[in-house]
């Protein structure tokens, strides 16, 4: 049985709800898709929005920042909305009304937690990494007690989620005969050949992990 994550006011996609899915797959695809993510709050009656990296384990999504942050104090504890979006290609229409874009989003609802627990947080840090560029912690200069104590990882459990997609042609099949061009213009992130730093030895290869991830045409 499909697992979903109950639809509620909040998260109840109602324009085109027919492209929208409460998945735990479909939600978990799109965060773990996604380089880049944005979380919403509110601090002091005023709202913001972050953009930041983050990982998934399982239903709870994590990110980090430095520990002075006013952002990562004072969300602990309180309610976010974080969001990740991807654009795959711009869908060209017959008419202006009918021009849209292929994409994927995902919009998770849940209660920020700052790790106060110093090992719990190493841990985070680590699989942050390792999520990131697999097999890549255990062959660097381990972390100061300085820098671990000037990072903070913040986690949420996903109460509430949905996920919006689009793909194909444009959606004006009735209108083909019009004498105007009309398709998908395809759009895709990919990483780029690998750039050592300028001071590396040259006798260090890109290790295998890395040059797979690039290969493989994904961004994470």
């Amino acid at each position: 049985m499909t697992q979903e994550f109950p639809v509620t006011e909040r998260s109840r996609v109602r324009r085109m709800h027919d492209r929208a899915s409460h998945a735990w797959g479909d939600v978990h695809a799109v965060l773990d898709a996604a380089p880049l993510c944005h979380v919403g709050y509110v601090i002091d009656g005023e709202p913001y929005v972050t953009p930041t990296i983050h990982w998934r384990e399982g239903n709870r999504v994590f990110w980090h920042g430095s520990s002075a942050s006013r952002f990562l104090r004072k969300i602990d504890g309180q309610r976010v909305c974080l969001t990740v979006s991807l654009m795959d290609g711009y869908v060209l229409a017959r008419s202006a009304y009918n021009h849209s874009v292929n994409y994927r989003s995902a919009m998770v609802f849940g209660r920020a937690q700052r790790i106060t627990d110093p090992q719990e947080s190493a841990a985070a840090l680590r699989a942050m990494v390792d999520t990131l560029f697999p097999g890549r912690w255990n062959s660097l200069r381990p972390m100061t007690a300085q820098e671990a104590k000037a990072s903070t990882v913040v986690w949420m459990e996903i109460e509430e989620a949905s996920v919006k997609d689009r793909a194909g042609p444009p959606g004006d099949p009735e209108e083909a005969n019009y004498p105007v061009w009309a398709g998908v213009l395809p759009m895709r992130t990919t990483l780029g050949p690998a750039e050592p730093a300028p001071d590396s030895p040259a006798t260090l290869p890109l290790p295998a992990e890395l040059a797979a991830l690039v290969a493989s045409g994904r961004l994470r």
